[in-house]
């Protein structure tokens, strides 16, 4: 088993990378934070606003810069930098933008540190994804993205406030593409082991407009204070805990998906296990003839978005 030096670089020190080394450094499961940006003098000043909360946290080495000797040691590599979404502008609008960057950041990455997982943020997410699977041929449980696991958040505080229950109680998931084609898996979810439709206030009307709610969120938090960063944050604190930490925890993960229900090749969300090696194993939910064209439908966009890439 890998010894762990509890180490985290995190490149892209703008809105989601420094929100998420804030989120960690409060929870304190990292030993060391390293803010690798382009603008050495923005990872200089966060880094010295973190260091300065040191009193009231877990102690939490800050380190800084703009060289990729940053990753060297470390145990996860987050890729949040990369061309901000605009109003009006879908995740896979950035494409073009961000394959550019990614493929000279992977090479970078690896010059240092071979032996690290890597957790994709940027976006389009599932496209970026298997691109940095596939240029740094590493093995596919130590590449993988933040996926879905934000929009089953999402999906399941709406659920949770329309039938009044905590969300952690709610039994629901996204799949597929971060992003437009994404789709919710009616046909398990449930509350407390009760399916939604059998649980008090079932309206598949509401049930509808909350998926519309949760796949729309993103463009609604971005039209109104320009991007998205809290609640991604706290994800990428979610998932390093769970891999530091051998947490074992199930979470719904951008992966390389191979022969689910027709889909092969290309990288999107489902559920995972995820311990300290990375993925541990793939959860194949059973899914109905509806969630499954759902599937290939969202497989295909983003194997034609790649295809672009290549």
């Amino acid at each position: 088993m890998k010894s762990l030096n509890n180490k985290v670089a995190i490149i892209g020190a703008g809105y989601v990378g420094s929100t998420a080394a804030y989120s960690l450094f409060i929870d304190g499961v990292a030993r060391e934070i390293a803010l690798i940006d382009v603008n050495k003098e923005k990872a200089h000043g966060e880094a010295l606003d973190l260091e300065h909360g040191n009193l009231f946290t877990p102690y939490t080495k800050v380190t800084y810069g703009s060289d990729y000797e940053l990753c060297k040691g470390a145990d996860i590599v987050v890729v949040t930098a990369g061309a901000n979404q605009k109003p009006g502008e879908t995740r896979l609008d950035l494409t073009k933008k961000n394959v550019a960057i990614l493929r000279e950041m992977i090479p970078n990455i690896l010059k240092h540190n071979n032996s690290c997982i890597i957790l994709m943020v940027a976006n389009p997410l599932d496209v970026l994804t298997y691109l940095a699977l596939k240029t740094s041929n590493l093995p596919e449980k130590r590449v993988f993205g933040t996926g879905t696991i934000l929009d089953t958040a999402r999906f399941r505080q709406y659920l949770g406030s329309y039938y009044n229950v905590n969300p952690q109680s709610v039994h629901a998931y996204i799949l597929g593409e971060h992003g437009d084609s994404e789709f919710p898996v009616w046909s398990s979810a449930n509350i407390a082991g009760i399916r939604l439709k059998d649980f008090d206030r079932y309206d598949k009307k509401e049930l509808d407009n909350i998926f519309m709610k949760t796949k729309n969120a993103a463009y609604e938090i971005i039209s109104r204070k320009g991007a998205t960063y809290y609640a991604i944050g706290l994800a990428v604190t979610k998932i390093v805990r769970t891999i530091l930490k051998d947490q074992h925890e199930i979470l719904p993960l951008s992966c390389l998906v191979n022969d689910y229900y027709g889909v092969d090749g290309v990288c999107l969300s489902m559920p995972v296990v995820l311990s300290r090696s990375g993925i541990q194993k793939k959860i194949k939910l059973h899914l109905n003839n509806t969630e499954k064209n759902l599937l290939k439908k969202s497989a295909k966009i983003i194997k034609e978005t790649i295809k672009e890439c290549f």
